[in-house]
């Protein structure tokens, strides 16, 4: 299955993955928030045909985003961009191969890198590109939504690339409270809209 993208998501995958596969290593995702793009059909494979490419054959895009988000640094692949959207995982390789992969109707996934002192922009959680300052760490996460809900309340490990990952309920606004070795920062987490952002790096600990 395929989901339409607008013309600028496409042109800011395109350009990440031009830079990723020059060598270089990206520490931020998207400055700004992009807008989807028309997919090229003549760079197109099946769904199944792409994931077996990279070892990912018969996962569904809450098992590949499990895999790539927690895989150490070091094992990341190089020939592969992983960007979490709102409605879909798009994974575009270094033949500029893409395809898509929706994601659950009920939940949308964020992940956050609290930091103390270096952070980096980011709007689309790229799982292959995006590093935090915390790897590794203890956090305790608190997700609360407008109305006083409690979504999580619970001790995380951070992984290797010093994000956290939450599946988030659709059509919510939450404040999001980490707090770590004393330490505590707050931020918004958005599921509201089709672009909202799925990569919170603006989480200062204090």
């Amino acid at each position: 299955m395929t989901h339409p993208t607008k013309p600028r998501r496409r042109t800011l995958i395109t350009v990440t993955a031009a830079v990723l596969l020059s060598g270089l290593m990206l520490t931020s995702c998207a400055d700004s928030a992009p807008e989807s793009a028309s997919s090229s059909s003549s760079n197109q494979v099946s769904d199944s045909e792409f994931l077996a490419v990279h070892d990912l054959g018969g996962l569904d895009a809450a098992q590949v985003i499990e895999r790539l988000d927690t895989m150490p640094v070091a094992d990341r692949p190089t020939d592969l961009l992983a960007s979490v959207q709102p409605d879909a995982l798009v994974l575009t390789d270094d033949q500029e191969r893409e395809t898509q992969l929706p994601m659950p109707e009920d939940k949308v996934y964020v992940s956050v890198a609290p930091y103390r002192e270096q952070t980096h922009d980011c709007y689309f959680h790229s799982l292959t590109t995006c590093i935090g300052e915390l790897g590794n760490a203890d956090v305790q996460v608190m997700l609360t939504d407008a109305d006083g809900k409690v979504l999580v309340n619970e001790t995380r490990e951070t992984f290797d690339n010093g994000f956290v990952g939450l599946w988030v309920p659709r059509g919510v606004e939450a404040t999001l409270t980490i707090e770590h070795e004393g330490q505590t920062g707050t931020a918004t987490v958005t599921t509201l809209n089709e672009d909202d952002p799925t990569c919170i790096t603006t989480l200062r600990l204090t």
